[in-house]
């Protein structure tokens, strides 16, 4: 037997109407209400037929998410917080990675096309403006995240990633730190000139005089790790490192152990983002959160409101991120014997 939405509305109490608000996703139903018609509707095994409910509607309760890559942990965080919000609004998702491939991105934009009802969009490399500039349809509801689009209309969820960097360069400088190495991200990805341009600022702010200490990294861990062998052997060593993510951070901690350099005795060593392993390292990892999760649940949260009441997502939103202080950069540096 086939349950209809009529059956739902009989065994919740309500009408067909606001059986079809509450699986849509629509806010202008009682949150104990949704609940109830949410949990009916699983009881009886309800299942909307797609195809009918898309003709109707003209929405295909689908939203389609576009990221550079779907590998590690930040895109595993981010997509966790973009998929619990999109289960409670009731929509579905359709995940592509272009690899950072411009044509790969542009060719999913237009795949996505009349499958969706909205886009979510990551695009940080900055030579990416006139690849979405085309492929971005403009009738389309879409939400960028971490994305540097300049005077594109589109509402933007940034992290405020020259702050972060500020931050972290403050407190290694006065934490007594002074030869601080920084390990930089792809040089066409806007976040990590952010951070790489707040390191520098910060530094010539509280350290007077000293150089930028600028190793070249990939975001990756291989490329921390290579970083890190390099500043172990190097004479003097920094005092100090600050890797533009966690995973660099990771693999330069890595090198650290190989080459007997200890952290924080002897180098300070932290990073950025917060992922969760940042936490179970040994020594845990000093860093600046970023709620990775929250930020792909308030995108989706914007994007599916500008969908449901057909206006335009909020403007631009930067969230700020937070120092957070831990084993890796404990206490003041181990003077070397001798020195004064």
């Amino acid at each position: 037997m086939n349950v209809t939405i009529k059956d739902v509305a009989r065994a919740a109490n309500v009408s067909v109407a606001t059986v079809s608000r509450a699986l849509n996703g629509h806010h202008n139903v009682a949150e104990a209400v949704r609940l109830r018609v949410i949990r009916v509707a699983s009881e009886l095994r309800y299942s909307p037929h797609a195809a009918a409910r898309s003709l109707s509607s003209r929405r295909t309760h689908t939203i389609g998410v576009v990221l550079p890559d779907l590998y590690g942990e930040f895109f595993s965080e981010l997509m966790r917080g973009v998929d619990q919000v999109a289960r409670e609004r009731g929509f579905h998702l359709l995940v592509s990675s272009y690899h950072g491939n411009p044509e790969e991105q542009g060719a999913a934009l237009r795949a996505m096309r009349g499958r969706v009802d909205g886009l979510l969009l990551m695009s940080p490399y900055i030579g990416d403006t006139g690849h979405l500039t085309d492929n971005l349809s403009p009738t389309q509801p879409a939400v960028l995240m971490n994305t540097h689009l300049p005077d594109s209309g589109l509402a933007s969820l940034s992290v405020d990633n020259y702050g972060g960097a500020v931050a972290m360069v403050k407190h290694l400088a006065d934490s007594g730190r002074k030869r601080i190495a920084f390990i930089a991200g792809p040089q066409d990805n806007f976040d990590a000139r952010e951070r790489q341009r707040g390191y520098a600022d910060a530094l010539a702010e509280r350290v007077p005089g000293a150089q930028p200490w600028i190793l070249p990294g990939d975001f990756n861990e291989a490329s921390g790790h290579a970083a890190g062998v390099q500043l172990a052997s190097s004479e003097p060593r920094p005092d100090a490192v600050f890797a533009a993510n966690d995973m660099m951070a990771l693999g330069c901690l890595s090198a650290f152990h190989q080459a007997g350099v200890r952290v924080p005795e002897q180098v300070a060593l932290a990073g950025f983002d917060d992922i969760p392993l940042s936490r179970y390292v040994q020594p845990s990892l000093t860093t600046v959160r970023v709620n990775i999760a929250r930020l792909g649940g308030q995108a989706m949260s914007a994007l599916s409101d500008a969908i449901g009441t057909d206006a335009s997502p909020p403007a631009s939103v930067s969230l700020q991120p937070e120092l957070i202080v831990r084993e890796s950069t404990a206490g003041r540096i181990e003077k070397p014997a001798g020195s004064s």
